[in-house]
């Protein structure tokens, strides 16, 4: 006989719950960009326009496992985000930003 989900979830206990529910926002978390244009309702052809390139280019994007930064940055800018780039240590997070900063540095 098939369980209703709530009904398993309900005996679960409360870390078991807190851990699934870490797990499912990881997951949310870590797409890759077909699934990050997919979780947009943008489809291949619809992205082309946005970028002004033909469907078969967003394609061969999507399966590339290295990319310019600038590349995978006018990407995320025609699904309507912004790209960021952090550098994750143990005592802290930096953002790397790509552009000069104004002013004279020694």
């Amino acid at each position: 006989m098939a369980r209703k989900f709530k009904e398993l979830l309900n005996k679960m206990t409360p870390e078991r719950r807190a851990r699934i529910k870490a797990g499912a926002n990881r997951l949310r978390e870590e797409l890759i960009l077909a699934e990050l244009r997919e979780s947009r309702a943008l489809t291949q052809q619809q992205l082309a326009r946005a970028l002004r390139i033909n469907q078969a280019a967003v394609s061969k994007m999507e399966r590339r496992t290295d990319m310019y930064l600038s590349t995978l940055d006018g990407l995320i800018k025609a699904m309507g985000g912004k790209l960021e780039i952090r550098a994750i240590f143990p005592d802290r997070v930096v953002r790397i930003s790509r552009h000069k900063r104004a002013g004279k540095r020694r």
